[in-house]
């Protein structure tokens, strides 16, 4: 999937990254991306389909990644599941492997001689009119490395540091991040407030992580904004409570 010779383009900005420079393991599974990424089209096979892989894309797996990332296949998924959250990477997953889209590629990866092709472009033959065309350029290229810096401040979520707050259970922590994907998909992204209320009502419903997994991933699996007491073969609330939830009762938990 990577060439064997050649570089890649490291920033320095990328140390202002609090997702990709959360612990080693986060940062070694960037490096990891960006290394073995294409950086330019060729064709391969991808859940038994031919496509055409374009730069910045991978086709990989969580067991690959673990091994050559020297960690578990958990800490692996939950890592790509939270570079996929903060609009890192896109992935698609089949059975055996995943297709791996590095978001940005182009504007941090241009090869110089693309980037020189594109100020060609742009040059008159008048010199003044040359040099006014490079003072607005460098205006603008300020303010666009400013805006990349903001737009990756502003990436830098409170999920993780809740999530961690909460639990240490894996098993409960993918469930989490399940529901918050679930709750993207639905258009009805949870803030940080709705997060905390969320792991309040999980707290009201049981005190035991197992249960706390069931519940979540009942909510994910039909597509409810909330979490509601497991239910019985019956259709009935598992806690004793005959009322049934359809996923629409939210009047006891304080959405945003």
């Amino acid at each position: 999937m990577s060439t064997e010779n050649g570089y890649v383009k490291i920033y320095r900005d990328m140390l202002d990254n609090p997702v990709v420079c959360k612990d080693n393991d986060y940062f070694r599974v960037w490096l990891y991306l960006l290394l073995t990424a294409t950086h330019k089209g060729y064709s391969a096979m991808f859940n038994g389909k031919k496509i055409e892989l374009k730069a910045g894309q991978l086709i990989t797996g969580r067991k690959s990644i673990a091994e050559k990332c020297n960690i578990s296949e958990s800490k692996a998924e939950r890592i790509l599941k939270s570079f996929k959250i903060e609009r890192q990477i896109e992935q698609q997953t089949c059975n055996k492997h995943r297709l791996i889209t590095i978001l940005n590629w182009d504007k941090y990866q241009n090869s110089e001689q693309q980037i020189e092709q594109q100020v060609n472009i742009k040059r008159t033959t008048n010199e003044q009119q040359v040099n006014t065309n490079k003072n607005v350029k460098n205006v603008k290229n300020d303010k666009n490395v400013k805006n990349i810096k903001e737009n990756v401040k502003r990436k830098v979520s409170d999920y993780e540091t809740l999530i961690n707050a909460y639990t240490d259970n894996e098993n409960l922590i993918n469930a989490i991040y399940g529901f918050i994907e679930m709750r993207k998909a639905i258009k009805k992204p949870l803030t940080e407030n709705a997060l905390k209320l969320i792991f309040n009502k999980l707290d009201k419903l049981s005190n035991i992580e197992a249960d706390k997994v069931d519940i979540l991933n009942q909510s994910t699996m039909n597509s409810w904004q909330g979490v509601f007491p497991l239910k019985n073969n019956n259709g009935g609330a598992e806690n004793g409570n005959n009322r049934q939830y359809n996923g629409d009762d939210y009047s006891d938990i304080g959405w945003e």
